[in-house]
């Protein structure tokens, strides 16, 4: 019987891989129908249109087919920063582009950095004469600060602005691990580093009170300083100080209140808003009553490629969590990022070095291999400039260290120089399960870190003694780094988060400005002629089997996803989200290394967990309200 067991488990395994083969072959075959269009030219003439229906990124996420295939998670769709700006700016060149339209319907958002340089962006077209016209059924912080740049921003007259600024409420575990009996060994340094707290408070701290409040109120200065220089007559201040009062005054009408205060130009629906692109950019003609000559984002960047031309600066990309390892694109693997750029090194042809940095940390020994591959560059004599985008804090500022000079943005967050780890044990678990455990030892260390019985003093005087040893090497590479005392390093790191402008003013960073900022200054400490250079990007692409699986899955398709994608259903299922994300989040930092330069105060504005993690949290939630 077991030899007709194995047998059939053989003949299955058989049977699975031959589908699964027939499944790829049917998808290729597929794709490459799909790519075949009879007419695959670009508009002469146009309108650029800008759909950010999901979220702006320094790097897109690499999506596992198998989840797609199974249906067990929604695709995140993401537009690449560098990619919009490239289009952006060849749109301001163009002639045949007649307008930009930038369609924020379903714009989930980004980082405060990483949209301000989108704005930037659409600012240098603005100024090269191109009318911007910006539209959705309503407004929120990111997508407000992304259309403020338009000249004309349309709003559909059952619609609103909603504009909170950051701050807000923050999940705290302990009841729920008390509940559960999990308890959490916690071992840091560093009176701001407020990560662990959630798992030993069910409060904030004062001193995490005090850091979070500084922050929020730095990040809210630059927005408001960005998008009231966009939009001088808008009456933004009262807008968001008596929101309650300018909407009564117009009668309950969120929209009319928006338009009151000068927040947008218009009120109209999607019918409206084409009618009027179509009046700058061209009729669509046909059957479309009032549809517009339109030049789609994507196909736009791929006729207008990175410059090939000039003397290459690689440009170092890592974004996302610091892993160990490898990892695909949109978390930053330590061996996969080190590899990159020695096999780009041992080329011998980039005369300097980039590090674009969009990562609120991780693992230690990730950022450290890391730091080790940059080092080999500046060991080979290469300058090496740091562009930190929206997040560059913990492990982010870690890899930041060897860099000659350091540019970032106001709104970049960064800092959260502190070190710390947590390890769950399960003797509470156990306990209201009827379990128990018991062992024997041959050293003080046997069977540690014991998750059962719980951890010994000996094991826990090790981990904080690692921790403490990590924290002096941390400080002390931004002390060599920075040519600050080690008293003044102390005073501005213990975990604590800081916001790009206020960094600036504490030595952190050495200025301000974009990748191509950084870029120029690369060329010049390398004595080379900025206009004469350009950007070679090391980074792993997303393969190209994963993207075609990817792009036959259509997540508009997805009803179960469709209502948060709308503006007034994003506020409705933005507390559910909000929650799971939390506990996502939560399962990931229990789950992760033992020692961490994790940044989870940044936790709005970092990366999305994994879909793993979020069906995860769901299953928690479903448990503990029942």
């Amino acid at each position: 019987m077991k030899l007709v067991r194995g047998l059939w488990k053989l003949l299955v395994g058989i049977k699975d891989g031959l589908v699964l083969i027939a499944m790829l072959i049917f998808f290729g075959t597929l794709f490459l129908a799909l790519s075949i269009k009879p007419n695959s030219t670009l508009p002469s003439s146009g309108a650029l249109v800008i759909d950010l229906d999901g979220t702006l990124v320094e790097q897109p996420a690499e999506t596992d087919p198998l989840t797609l295939l199974a249906g067990n998670g929604g695709i995140a769709r993401e537009t690449r920063l560098r990619d919009l700006e490239r289009a952006l700016q060849a749109a301001a060149e163009s002639n045949g582009v007649k307008a930009i339209v930038l369609d924020l319907d379903s714009f989930a958002g980004g980082e405060q950095a990483t949209i301000a340089a989108a704005g930037r962006a659409l600012d240098k077209a603005r100024a090269a004469g191109k009318p911007i016209l910006a539209y959705a059924t309503g407004y929120g912080d990111d997508g407000y600060q992304l259309a403020s740049h338009a000249t004309e921003v349309w709003l559909n007259p059952l619609g609103g602005v909603i504009l909170t600024g950051p701050g807000g409420s923050r999940l705290y575990y302990k009841g729920l691990m008390d509940r559960l009996g999990i308890t959490a060994k916690i071992y840091r340094v560093g009176a701001f580093k407020s990560a662990v707290e959630p798992y030993m408070r069910s409060d904030q701290s004062p001193e995490a009170r005090e850091a979070n409040q500084a922050l929020a109120n730095a990040l809210w200065s630059t927005w408001t300083a960005e998008v009231g220089k966009a939009r001088p007559k808008a009456k933004l201040a009262a807008y968001v100080e008596r929101p309650t009062a300018i909407i009564g005054e117009a009668g309950g009408r969120m929209s009319q209140a928006a338009l009151n205060a000068g927040l947008v130009d218009r009120l109209g629906d999607r019918n409206a808003f084409d009618s009027r692109v179509a009046a700058i950019a061209g009729s669509a003609g046909g059957s479309s009553l009032n549809g517009f000559k339109a030049i789609p984002l994507d196909r736009w960047a791929s006729a207008h490629p990175e410059k090939s031309g000039g003397t290459p600066i690689g440009v170092l990309t890592v974004a996302g969590d610091i892993v160990d390892g490898d990892a695909p694109p949109g978390a930053a693997g330590g061996t996969t990022i080190s590899d990159l750029l020695l096999d780009e090194l041992g080329r011998k042809r980039t005369k300097a070095l980039v590090v674009r940095v969009d990562s609120p940390g991780g693992s230690v020994t990730g950022a450290e291999t890391i730091r080790s591959a940059i080092l080999q560059a500046k060991g080979l004599g290469l300058p090496v400039v740091v562009s930190m985008g929206g997040l560059a804090a913990s492990g982010g500022y870690w890899i930041s260290t060897p860099a000659d000079r350091i540019i970032a943005d106001p709104a970049t967050i960064t800092g959260s120089i502190g070190v710390f780890g947590i390890l769950p044990t399960f003797q509470g678990s156990l306990a209201k399960l009827g379990l128990s455990a018991d062992g024997v030892k041959t050293t003080p260390l046997s069977g540690e870190p014991d998750v059962f019985r719980g951890t010994s003093p000996q094991f826990d005087a090790m981990m904080q003694g690692s921790i403490e040893d990590v924290y002096r090497r941390f400080t002390g590479l931004v002390a060599q780094s920075r040519k600050l005392p080690i008293e003044r390093v102390r005073e501005i790191a213990e975990g604590r988060v800081w916001a790009g402008a206020t960094a600036r003013q504490i030595g952190l960073v050495d200025g301000f400005g974009s990748v191509d900022d950084a870029i120029a200054e690369a060329a010049k400490l390398a004595k080379l002629d900025p206009a004469k250079v350009r950007p070679l990007y090391i980074e792993k692409p997303l393969n190209p089997w994963k993207e075609m699986i990817r792009s036959l899955i259509d997540p508009d398709n997805d009803s179960s996803e469709a209502g948060s994608r709308t503006f007034w259903g994003g506020v409705a299922n933005g507390p559910d989200q909000a929650l799971v994300v939390a506990l996502a989040n939560a399962r990931r930092v229990l789950g992760g290394p033992a020692i961490q330069v994790r940044c989870l105060e940044c936790a709005s504005a970092a990366t999305p967990p994994r879909p793993a993690d979020i069906r995860a949290a769901r299953s928690l939630l479903a448990w503990a309200v029942r």
